[in-house]
């Protein structure tokens, strides 16, 4: 026997049992983690699409949540699970592409961390206090130019995607405007229905209820087109500044070196999970836009999103606890 087979009867011995596996891929449960806790944007994104996906893949899919540090812990979970397809995650904008260049993070996302699909994509709206005399874009900003530094944006927390919209329109509108950090949402929009701070980005879905009750103006959504559950509210593009694109979404990843079959297997079902109508209904009421790409494809829309963040970081002069 030559020396040449032997080193090919060696590499299928290696390789047997990864391909093996991922024929008969899955034949147990899987673990879908969330990185944050039941009942928010993340967790009702997740146990929709698991849920098909377990029907479609005929085979168990249980949701863990794993909340802490804005969503680094429950994404350190997927990144140091065994590469086998049975632990994956789906998990938010600021765990993948902000946090890194905000805080030191224990994995490397795109060494760590294998993108499945992108799962969805939920506007940030901009909206201001009733009391505000701004009732659109051009009247904010001349507001905000005729009293530099008066005006206060308020954000979830620092370094959150909201934080960073607001940013993002300082720079977009050269405008001096204040953060003030909140610990979470809902004090955020709190304190903006009592005046307390004038404006704020956050989530399509936390905001609805308030600009249609007429408890919040909206003034426009930080997405390419307008969104079904706010039509009459403008884009940033329709209002003057395109680049003002501020959207919160959320991925479906597996740990590194997880096999490429199992991959491609998570991906169709996941793909075909988010076409059907079912899913598409539940999670458009929660301002979600259901995409569902290649895995290579979000692997370039995580690298162009983490660039543009931490552009705007760094262009912003944000504080950072690296």
């Amino acid at each position: 026997m030559t020396a040449f087979r032997l080193i090919l009867i060696a590499l299928a011995a290696l390789l047997w049992p990864a391909l093996g596996q991922a024929q008969n891929f899955p034949n147990k449960t899987i673990r879908l983690i969330v990185p944050f806790p039941p009942g928010g944007p993340n967790d009702v994104i997740a146990r929709v699409v698991g849920q098909r996906m377990s029907e479609i893949l005929k085979q168990t899919i249980i949701i863990e949540n794993h909340s802490g540090q804005g969503g680094v812990i429950g994404t350190d979970v997927v990144a140091k699970a065994r590469p086998d397809g049975y632990t994956i995650g789906i998990v938010s904008a600021g765990a993948l592409a902000i946090s890194p260049s905000m805080e030191k993070v224990p994995y490397v996302t795109l060494k760590d961390l294998q993108p499945v699909t992108l799962v969805a994509k939920v506007p940030e709206m901009l909206v201001v206090s009733t009391n505000l005399p701004a009732k659109n874009m051009k009247e904010l900003v001349a507001l905000a130019k005729a009293k530099p530094g008066t005006l206060n944006f308020a954000s979830s927390g620092p370094g959150s995607l909201p934080q960073l919209a607001g940013e993002l329109f300082k720079l977009t509108a050269k405008i001096n405007i204040v953060h003030v950090p909140y610990r979470g949402a809902a004090p955020a929009v709190n304190d903006l229905l009592s005046g307390q701070v004038q404006m704020v980005f956050l989530d399509l879905p936390v905001l609805l209820p308030q600009v249609k009750a007429g408890k919040l103006r909206p003034i426009a959504v930080g997405a390419p087109q307008r969104v079904p559950s706010a039509p009459d509210v403008p884009t940033t593009a329709e209002v003057g500044m395109p680049s003002l694109l501020a959207e919160n979404w959320y991925g479906m990843i597996a740990p590194a070196k997880t096999p490429p079959q199992i991959v491609a297997a998570l991906n169709k079902a996941a793909v075909e999970a988010m076409k059907d109508p079912a899913v598409v209904s539940k999670l458009s009421s929660q301002g979600a836009n259901l995409v569902g790409d290649t895995p290579d494809e979000f692997r370039a829309f995580i690298a162009s999103e983490t660039k543009k963040w931490a552009d705007v970081i760094k262009q912003a002069g944000v504080k950072t606890n690296m």
